[in-house]
This record gives C-alpha cells, structure tokens and sequence, in this order.
C-alpha cells in the first residue's frame, strides 16, 4: 500500500499519495486528478501503476478537500488556485525525480488532469517524456501552454460522446501538435463516455475501452521511461 508523503512546493509543502514497486525502484509517473480530488480511485491508479513496476505520485492539489457529487466538484475546481497548482505539480516532479529511476517521468492525468498534463508536459520538458491525458483539453484560450516547449509524446485517450472533449476538439488539437512537430496522437474510443476510466462511477465507465486504453498507457511508460 502507498503512503502520504509531503515535498516542496515554491518555498511552501504539498501532500500526494505514493505508491511504490515491490522492486523498491522504478520509472517516475504522475498521477493528476479528476475534479473530485485526490479520491481513492487516483489512489487506486497510483497502486496500478506500482503494480506494474512505476513509482507512482499523485499530487493532492485540492490540499484535503474532494468532492462526491459533481456541484462540489465543479466548485472546488473552480476555485482552484491555477498558479499554485503549477507550482504543486512542478514540485511534485521534483519529488518524483528524486524518488525514481529512469530518463525522466511519465504523466498520466484525468478530465481536469488530463488538461492540467497537458499543461505540466510543456512547464517541464526537462522532465517529463511521456503523457497520456484522459478526456482533457484546454478549454480556456488564456490557459493554453506554448506547445512549442512540448517534448514528451503524447498519447491521448477520449470519449466519443462527450461534450467537453469532443472527438471535433480532440482532433483539432492532435492536428495542431503534429504540425508543429510534435509526437501527438489521439486515440477515440467508440461508443465511450466522459469518464470511461473510471470504474467507481457505473454511468460512465466503459470496461473494454478502459483495459484497452490501460494496456496502451503501460506499454507507453515503459517505452519511453526506461
């Protein structure tokens, strides 16, 4: 089982939940929540991914608080401090660095992770060289990142059916990033919903796509992490 441990965050401290191999060592990857905080299911992610032989951290960027039914989680992410939670992250990769082995660390991130990789990939490309967002975009012109600085590949998954990251908006963006360049693809899944990952919500999720989709991430931290 992980533990809570503490790291430094920009001259303050940040919690997050780690999970480490049975080996005692491993490639570093992040774990980003959803809008609901730092619940048991991202626990439960951060422990998968040690079970397949990552160091895994999951950041607590609602510093305590999280949500059960989507009004308080629309409202606790709304509230939620963009800058400090940069500076969370980037001292979560930090941490991280320090906890793992390999050539640099992997980003895993959901809904309102999902967009926050994104945005962490292109902060810290001297660290992170891999990134698998879930259903996240960047919904807020003002908070797009430079995607030039983006380094890592990125491999994205995403819902058919969904409003927030339409496979319209999905599709614009990974045709954005590979004209700049960039390793970025996309991957749809068909007939899935926001949120097919997540197997504590029975309205969304989806149990083929979401192994599916598993089994792709894995390979990926291995690939480019080792």
């Amino acid at each position: 089982m992980g533990e809570t441990v503490s790291f430094p965050s920009n001259g303050g401290t940040a919690n997050g939940y780690l999970a480490m191999p049975a080996s005692g060592s491993g490639p570093g990857v992040l774990v980003i929540q959803e809008w609901w905080g730092l619940v048991p299911h991202i626990c439960d992610i951060a422990e998968r991914l040690a079970s397949s032989g990552f160091v895994a951290l999951a950041p607590d960027l609602y510093h305590g608080e999280m949500a059960t039914e989507p009004d308080g989680a629309g409202k606790l992410m709304m509230a939620l401090n963009v800058q400090q939670a940069a500076k969370d992250l980037s001292g979560a990769v930090d941490y991280l660095n320090e906890k793992s082995t390999g050539s640099g660390i992997g980003v895993i991130g959901f809904c309102m992770g999902g967009g926050l990789a994104l945005v962490l990939a292109c902060q810290r490309p001297d660290a992170v060289k891999a990134v698998a967002p879930f259903y996240g975009v960047i919904p807020w012109p003002s908070a797009r990142p430079d995607w030039s600085k983006l380094e890592g590949v990125l491999e994205g998954h995403y819902a058919e059916n969904d409003d927030f990251a339409s496979p319209v908006v999905v599709r614009a963006l990974e045709g954005e990033l590979t004209d700049l360049g960039k390793r970025a693809s996309f991957k749809v899944y068909p007939g899935t919903k926001h949120g097919f990952f997540n197997d504590t919500r029975s309205d969304q999720y989806d149990e083929a796509a979401a192994s599916s989709a598993w089994l792709k991430v894995v390979d990926l931290f291995r690939r480019e992490l080792a």
